[in-house]
């Protein structure tokens, strides 16, 4: 086998010759990377705040813990592994564009003034 002078402990683990034979990977072997979200308190917004590598998820969410809640305020975290994560791709931008022009959301066209001051007039109030 070949040294090949990584600095990735994973590669170096593997050992991975050049002769470009598969490598076999056992199951524990090959740790995830998880997104990690944090809820800072009850009722608010979960915020991305980094990711961190582990064999599953149970463990993600204890290195979460540790890496992410421990010197700051927490009420949850959530951890997604990040190939489960789905995103459109830039070529599909066009699918968000929106229609600037939504006059139908003004209540401008409604007469409901007249018809107030009308009411007030007639004395049923």
């Amino acid at each position: 086998m070949e040294n090949n002078q990584s600095l990735d402990p994973r590669v170096n683990r593997l050992q991975l010759s050049a002769s470009g034979e598969p490598v076999v990977v056992q199951d524990g072997e090959n740790w995830n990377v998880f997104e990690v979200f944090h809820q800072e308190k009850r009722g608010a917004h979960h915020e991305h705040v980094g990711c961190v590598h582990a064999p599953n998820a149970q463990l993600a969410l204890v290195f979460a813990k540790e890496q992410f809640a421990r010197r700051k305020k927490c009420f949850n975290l959530w951890v997604v592994r990040s190939a489960d994560i789905l995103a459109f791709s830039a070529e599909d931008e066009d699918m968000f564009a929106n229609n600037l022009d939504k006059t139908y959301r003004d209540a401008s066209g409604f007469k409901v003034m007249e018809k107030i001051n009308r009411f007030k007039k007639s004395g049923k109030e």
